[in-house]
C-alpha cells in the first residue's frame, strides 16, 4: 500500500492577516471596579515618617483622616 499524500495544514486565520494580540495592561478586577484612571490613594510610609518626625505624630492623624476620607468619597 502506498502512503497517502500529506494534507496541507489549514490555519485558523486567512493568509495575509497579522495575528491578533491582546495586551492587557491592567488587571481585570481593577478595570472592572474602578475603571481606568481612578486609583485608590494609599498611605505613604515616607509621608508618615516625616510627619512623625516633624509634628510628633499629630500630622499623621490628619494625613490618615485625609486619605481615608478621600478614598471613602470616591467609593473605595
Amino acid at each position: 500500500m502506498a502512503s497517502p499524500e500529506p494534507q496541507p495544514q489549514v490555519s485558523a486565520q486567512p493568509h495575509g492577516l497579522p495575528p491578533i494580540v491582546i495586551n492587557n495592561v491592567s488587571s481585570a478586577s481593577a478595570a472592572a471596579s474602578a475603571g481606568y484612571g481612578r486609583r485608590r490613594l494609599r498611605q505613604s510610609f515616607w509621608v508618615h515618617f516625616w510627619l512623625f518626625m516633624l509634628t510628633a505624630g499629630v500630622g499623621n492623624v490628619f494625613y490618615a483622616m485625609y486619605v481615608g476620607r478621600r478614598n471613602r468619597d470616591r467609593g473605595f
